[in-house]
């Protein structure tokens, strides 16, 4: 007999990257539902120790870890993924809603790893079976696996937010050629039209804009992006579009890493609001005014919900998803 039909009830694990999130989740999945079942600790060397305090044998186990920096967040996924082999578990689902080091996709100068792809083969060589995730970098990362991988989008989230707020005269902006596509289909959703910051990198993290395509005069303008590291690209973007004569510029991202200045460096640009997903856990210490954190427990629960029972997850991420690339 298959495997899927001997697999027993759900259980969900956390690790301590996200804690408040997979709290919210645990509530949404009902009563029977906790997400503290495993202890995890660090030795007085700082290795990680991780047990599973319940019976996972032949249960449908969920492990929720965002891989943020520093790697121990990766290293937590991967002991808890083995812990739940080890106790033979049925199924072993990691739920990962930022997928570090993401950027790493490829070698685009030499004698350089390509991190994205060895993080995808730790995870698959320590035992999981499918993967949940929102928002990769690039979507080919979903290739890099090999197990079956779900990539939900934020877009719902975040679109729904916006349509309450009801923007007259919207001009969704792409910051750069990589958030061209993901730009176009929040303007068609929301009904505004599109333009697109031309800018150049000469470093990591370091962005320069030379030339905005699209028509910003006198328009609400909505910055989109997967992610917002340093603050400085969104930083300078805002204040080019606030300089060709925006009326007001927000911004929205589904991963806030805000490192370093960038809590700083948003608070004092000329934005009106910065809208992101808490799919990465924003400590008190790095929130601001313009800050707004939106859930995506409500989505991370029903996709749980969707593969424990064999159901397709196809239609959570409909909103988002854009047909090929046509060359």
């Amino acid at each position: 007999m298959d495997d899927t039909f001997r697999r027993g009830p759900m259980l969900v694990l956390a690790g301590r990257a996200n804690r408040p999130l997979a709290c919210e989740i645990g509530d949404l999945l009902g009563e029977d539902v906790q997400v503290d079942g495993a202890t995890i600790t660090n030795f007085a060397d700082g290795e990680i120790f991780v047990r599973i305090d319940r019976n996972a044998r032949g249960r449908d186990v969920f492990i929720l870890q965002p891989t943020v920096a520093p790697a121990d967040s990766i290293m937590e996924l991967l002991l808890l993924i083995d812990a739940a082999k080890r106790a033979s578990a049925a199924r072993i689902t990691a739920v990962v809603p930022y997928f570090g080091y993401g950027r790493q996709d490829r070698k685009d100068q030499p004698r350089v790893a390509i991190g994205a792809k060895l993080v995808a083969n730790l995870i698959v060589a320590a035992g999981a079976d499918r993967l949940l995730g929102i928002d990769f970098h690039q979507h080919q990362i979903q290739g890099f696996f090999d197990i079956p991988v779900d990539h939900l989008y934020a877009a719902p989230v975040l679109t729904e937010y916006f349509r309450g707020l009801e923007l007259q005269d919207l001009v969704v902006v792409a910051p750069d050629v990589g958030s061209a596509k993901m730009a176009r289909g929040f303007a068609k959703r929301l009904g505004g039209s599109f333009a697109i910051i031309d800018k150049r990198r000469p470093q990591a993290n370091v962005a320069e804009v030379l030339n905005v395509v699209g028509e910003v005069e006198g328009r609400n303008c909505l910055l989109i992006d997967d992610m917002v590291d340093t603050g400085g690209t969104l930083a300078n973007a805002v204040t080019a579009l606030k300089e060709r004569g925006a009326r007001a510029v927000y911004a929205a991202a589904t991963h806030a890493l805000l490192s370093g200045e960038a809590p700083r460096r948003l608070q004092e640009s000329p934005l009106e609001e910065f809208v992101v997903t808490n799919t990465i856990h924003v400590p008190e210490d790095r929130r601001f005014p313009k800050l707004r954190v939106l859930s995506v427990a409500p989505l991370l629960a029903r996709a749980i919900e969707f593969i424990h029972s064999n159901e397709s997850v196809s239609q959570l991420f409909e909103l988002g998803r854009q047909g090929p690339d046509r060359h």
